[in-house]
């Protein structure tokens, strides 16, 4: 039998069946993944096949398919050193907010070179438009300007007046998409309002810190009924990037991978070399100095605070 994780829930895997059943799964053995020492050898999009175990009649998993993509993040646990987010995606659709709470082009920028690296197309969804005060929706036009600019489409959303909802629907439409981004962004808002019927449980911000509470505390892969599937994941914290050297960072920054030819010296790192052509347009307002920066602190390994950038 052969069919795609839907759902992983501590040792047990949810897998819907070529014939549209889901079974209740275990995992056979100890799968390594590329090398990769993950929490989780087993994902959500992941193609797998099946058999009936011999001693309880349950159902296993024997093989992983190749994957065509997945994204990774950083562990929780000290232990590991990546979580596999999720396989086989078709676009991402980073989820911000630019107030209640904040998403810092910091965070963003991480998770769009994790993107890059594994050639996932993103649109950045900017949600709770209908909160946004003059000053909010400045910051949103800035923000959206700036990733328009390098390839990056942007729209506007409001979850939960139902603005732009009908244009993202079309967006997803026969493709599998992956959700992602902060806690309390609205991503379980999104998709119910895509897909009522999913009925995800939602929660209000901290009124503490107006940062979001984890609601979705795992990926979990839905059908939408206009085609297509929806890959809900749990809020990000923070976006640490593993498995690929700093030397290759500028190849995922599309607007200075397209200045690499022009650098004096071919092993430039745009971090202070002379007649770098990255510096260059930088200074003429060609490269948005915020992603420079952002460049810079992935590079020399910088740690994010939430509301940097």
């Amino acid at each position: 039998m052969e069919g795609i994780v839907v759902k992983s829930v501590g040792s047990s895997y949810f897998v819907t069946l070529t014939d549209g059943r889901t079974v209740d799964c275990k995992l056979k053995g100890v799968f390594r993944i590329r090398g990769l020492k993950a929490t989780n050898p087993v994902a959500v999009g992941d193609r797998v096949t099946l058999q009936e175990s011999e001693r309880d009649g349950g159902n296993v998993i024997t093989k992983i398919h190749d994957r065509r993509n997945y994204i990774i993040r950083k562990s929780t646990k000290l232990s590991k050193a990546v979580h596999i987010i999720a396989a086989n995606i078709d676009q991402a659709i980073l989820v911000v907010t630019m107030a209640y709470p904040r998403t810092s082009t910091g965070f963003m920028d991480r998770f769009l070179v994790t993107a890059e690296a594994y050639k996932i197309p993103v649109h950045i969804v900017f949600n709770k438009c209908d909160l946004h005060i003059e000053e909010v929706d400045e910051m949103v036009r800035e923000v959206s300007e700036m990733y328009e600019r390098i390839g990056y489409p942007c729209m506007n959303v409001s979850a939960l007046e139902g603005t732009g909802i009908e244009e993202l629907a079309q967006l997803m439409k026969g493709k599998t998409s992956l959700f992602a981004g902060h806690s309390g962004v609205g991503k379980s808002a999104l998709a119910n309002a895509l897909e009522p019927g999913l009925e995800l449980r939602t929660d209000d911000l901290s009124t503490f810190s107006m940062k979001g509470k984890h609601t979705t505390t795992f990926a979990e892969m839905y059908h939408l009924s206009f085609g297509g599937f929806l890959i809900d994941t749990p809020g990000i914290k923070e976006f640490g990037l593993v498995d690929f050297y700093k030397e290759e960072l500028t190849h995922y920054f599309p607007e200075m991978f397209a200045l690499l030819t022009q650098c004096k010296y071919h092993n430039c790192t745009h971090t202070g070399e002379p007649d770098c052509a990255v510096v260059r347009a930088v200074d003429a307002g060609e490269i948005h100095p915020l992603r420079y920066q952002n460049y810079l602190n992935i590079y020399f390994g910088r740690e994010f605070d939430e509301t940097e950038n």
